[in-house]
């Protein structure tokens, strides 16, 4: 039992699972690391990390009410935090969300640039109200483009190296 649970936690697989669901990395960071690092086959990399990118999304749109509410109530801090992340993403999406809707949605997340992943992405379709069955399309889609350029991407570095 011990050895299938060491295999389970050192598991390369899963790593890229979870580093792609964490905000900071997404699959922007984690599909070059699964790749070059831990010798991931680049398709599997860029699967697990779709997968893993994914899973945030609907969690993100369905419990930010409760997060923002349980900050507001326990703790000034993490509201003065939210509050920060909330204006940035309002300044950074809202022009163009407002001219290109759920496009502007697909777009923003599909450019593989810091900070525009599906975490942000959510986010911003949760600030502006739109609801998680119109925004999971447009930002799984734009997870699986951006999956695509950034494996694209590390396979030429890679060849390139």
């Amino acid at each position: 039992m011990l050895e299938v649970l060491e295999k389970i936690v050192n598991s390369r697989e899963l790593w890229t699972l979870l580093y792609s669901a964490v905000p900071v990395t997404e699959l922007r960071a984690t599909i070059p690391l699964a790749i070059t690092v831990w010798q991931l086959d680049p398709l599997k990399a860029m699967f697990l990390a779709i997968i893993g990118n994914s899973l945030p999304i609907l969690l993100v749109m369905f419990c930010l009410n409760k997060v923002v509410e349980l900050s507001q109530k326990y703790s000034k801090a993490m509201t003065r935090i939210i509050e920060a992340v909330f204006q940035r993403t309002r300044r950074k999406t809202w022009q163009k969300f407002e001219k290109y809707g759920l496009i502007a949605l697909f777009l923003f997340v599909a450019i593989p640039l810091p900070m525009t992943g599906a975490w942000t992405g959510s986010v911003a379709a949760w600030l502006f109200g739109v609801p998680p069955r119109k925004a999971f399309g447009p930002i799984f889609a734009g997870v699986v483009v951006a999956a695509i350029i950034v494996t694209l991407l590390t396979m030429g570095v890679k060849i390139l190296i």
